[in-house]
């Protein structure tokens, strides 16, 4: 099947990669659709680094089979890799280089026509905001700055679909937020956006997301879905007095899977919302702690992601579902 006809930027299915006898990536299959911002999330280690060298046409599967752009990745790397645009989690930037070096010595690899080299460049310079650093040495550069200068390298030759893996490793929260304006910019514009990352707030940030675990895809959908059909547990958000001091006493309750503190509220997970909310009520005030407010609230990413984890590990398997 030629993805390049039926709407999807990539289509894989039973990706795999054993190092010896060591399988990183397990039999995944997903499907990414041009113009979507792809979300591909889990831990260091689960794999996710592995699935996008096999897709950049960096790495050979060990087994199953996939297309990027309409090409296959297991015959035809180096057509892909002349479509698509590729950030590593180390930027790919030459740090004893210039700014505007390194963007030369990235439209010599891409090929630039010498006609729109100059144009191009200049477009580099100002998405990276970098008008008064075009002579800086790269290694002198903030991390914010340089994750932007990578991403102008990688998207230059104007590629279809870019694959970002963990560009936001290592820089500061202002920085992850104005990478993001970016990456909705490219988007807008068409571009097909495949992103890897450990951050599950980042999530919020894409159209659709996959979550991988022990190199197995254990869950797809867009965030909403994820976060209201696939979250085994309730969530309880509750404001209490003393709260830190009350954390004890609450995990001890029956039905209480998790306690945590967030800022001066309490976020308790449970088997059942309903139930474990009734005692806390009734049983808090008894301990000297006063509720003042306790409601089921919608999960965080990062709530459903443990809670999918714990469930595999449990041997429970939650059915996964593809949402639009």
């Amino acid at each position: 099947m030629n993805s390049g006809e039926t709407g999807k930027a990539v289509v894989v299915k039973d990706l795999e990669r054993r190092f010896n006898s060591f399988v990183a990536v397990n039999r995944i299959s997903l499907e990414v659709a041009k113009g979507e911002i792809f979300g591909f999330l889990g831990p260091n280690g689960a794999g996710k680094s592995t699935t996008i060298r096999m897709l950049c046409g960096i790495l050979a599967p060990s087994g199953g089979s996939g297309m990027v752009a309409g090409f296959d990745i297991r015959t035809q790397s180096e057509e892909i890799k002349s479509h698509i645009g590729y950030m590593s989690q180390k930027f790919s930037l030459y740090e004893d280089l210039t700014v505007e070096e390194n963007i030369d010595f990235y439209s010599g690899i891409y090929r630039i026509p010498p006609e729109k080299k100059q144009a191009r460049k200049e477009w580099v310079i100002k998405m990276a905001g970098l008008e008064g650093h075009r002579n800086a040495r790269t290694g002198t550069l903030s991390g914010g700055w340089k994750q932007r200068l990578a991403l102008g390298c990688a998207t230059m030759h104007e590629p279809a679909i870019i694959f970002l893996d963990e560009p936001t490793s290592g820089v500061d929260p202002n920085s992850r937020r104005q990478f993001w304006d970016l990456i909705y910019d490219l988007s807008s514009r068409g571009v097909t956006v495949f992103v890897t990352t450990h951050y599950m707030d980042e999530a919020e940030y894409c159209d659709r997301v996959a979550m991988i675990y022990r190199g197995e895809l254990i869950a797809e959908g867009t965030p909403e879905l994820l976060k209201t059909r696939f979250m085994q547990e309730d969530v309880l958000e509750m404001i209490c007095d003393r709260p830190q001091d009350a954390m004890e006493g609450i995990r001890e309750l029956a039905g209480v899977k998790e306690v945590a503190l967030f800022g001066t509220r309490l976020h308790v997970v449970a088997d059942d919302g309903a139930t474990v909310a009734r005692s806390l009520k009734d049983i808090l005030p008894k301990k000297g702690f006063p509720v003042e407010r306790i409601e089921k609230i919608v999960p965080s990413m990062e709530d459903v992601f443990v809670s999918l984890i714990e469930a595999r590990d449990n041997g429970k398997h939650p059915t996964r579902e593809v949402g639009r």
